[in-house]
């Protein structure tokens, strides 16, 4: 589903990509780009990096081995990883803050693929290829990045073959995650996918409690394939149930509403004929 945003909502264009410019057309013979805007590592960075889902299974002197040569860089708001048509050139590990992969349609539509945030990466299987990127990536807050050159990652690969393996699956693990993804915005309704969203960053199973939403409601819309006031309706219509979503947090009276509306997302009015009796609503069972 396409979901058209103001050009002020995209990420703006701020000079050269992480893996634009002159990078983009080889593998360098150092990834000295990535290491002049980085910083060194953290011990807490590198625990975090080493165990994003592309890694489980490897021996620790294979991530040690792989995790030598990276660095840190810090991304403000809106600044572009990379794009659409660029080379990769590095496996970038998320360790705090929200990317959003996207692409941009022939017509100029955006659409948003998924938004990926700490212990994540893009580890996709054209980093050991020398392909294109065949979507753009861009924070959506302050972001922090553990960057490895992808040139360490093919030099690693060709003494560990596993690494290799270890990479393929878990491109094939993220191709799995897109095309559940898929399902989910082709067999559920907008209430549906709104409630499942907000049961994902919910920090209870039961009972009342308060949803911090963890970017803004444009991205959230194009996460779940809505257009914005298709989300307004939807917020508008969860206010009848008890879930008061606010400007960066859901109030929700009870948990188990969110969980109901993911099976049924049916909301039936429960009115009185008497004029000036309170009215009610309630979510069917």
């Amino acid at each position: 589903m396409v979901v058209k945003l103001p050009l002020a909502k995209r990420c703006p264009d701020q000079g050269r990509s992480m893996s634009g410019g002159a990078l983009s057309r080889n593998f360098p013979k150092r990834s000295a780009h990535a290491l002049t805007r980085g910083e060194e590592v953290s011990a807490s960075d590198l625990a975090l990096a080493a165990r994003i889902p592309a890694f489980t299974g490897l021996k620790r002197e294979m991530v040690d081995a792989l995790l030598s040569e990276a660095t840190v860089s810090k991304l403000g708001r809106g600044q572009v990883l990379f794009r659409q048509g660029d080379t990769a050139v590095s496996v970038v590990i998320i360790v705090d803050g929200w990317v959003k992969l996207y692409r941009v349609t022939p017509s100029g539509d955006e659409v948003v693929l998924d938004v990926l945030s700490e212990g994540e990466s893009f580890t996709d299987a054209v980093t050991i290829s020398a392909a294109l990127h065949r979507a753009s990536a861009c924070a959506v807050t302050r972001c922090r990045v553990v960057v490895i050159p992808a040139d360490h990652v093919v030099s690693c690969i060709r003494e560990m073959p596993e690494i290799g393996i270890a990479l393929v699956v878990a491109t094939s693990m993220h191709l799995h995650q897109m095309v559940q993804r898929v399902e989910q915005l082709t067999s559920q309704s907008a209430i549906q996918r709104v409630a499942d969203f907000l049961i994902s960053f919910a920090p209870s199973t039961q009972g009342p409690c308060r949803i911090a939403l963890p970017y803004d409601k444009s991205l959230i819309a194009g996460r779940l394939g809505l257009k914005p006031e298709s989300l307004s309706r939807v917020f508008a219509k969860l206010r009848l149930v008890g879930i008061d979503v606010r400007v960066s947090e859901a109030v929700v009276n009870d948990v188990a509403v969110l969980r109901r509306l993911v099976v049924n997302d049916q909301i039936r009015f429960h009115g009185s004929e008497k004029r000036g009796q309170a009215e009610s609503f309630a979510v069917v069972r």
